[in-house]
């Protein structure tokens, strides 16, 4: 089996269509793009070497 074509593309958009409801769909994929947001965020955060505390105060 080889990559999908057109008509097996759109019989998978016509069953989540039917799933979902063309209402909700905007809504699911508006939640999957802030998650792969967060996520790209997070792997940044991660990257991004340490600073030390550059406070002087003693507590």
């Amino acid at each position: 089996m080889g990559p999908f074509g057109f008509k097996e593309i759109l019989i998978i958009a016509l069953i989540i269509i039917v799933l979902f409801g063309a209402k909700r769909i905007p809504e699911l994929f508006r939640g999957v793009g802030s998650g792969i947001k967060e996520f790209k965020d997070a792997v940044k955060d991660d990257e991004k070497p340490k600073e030390p505390n550059k406070d002087n105060s003693v507590n």
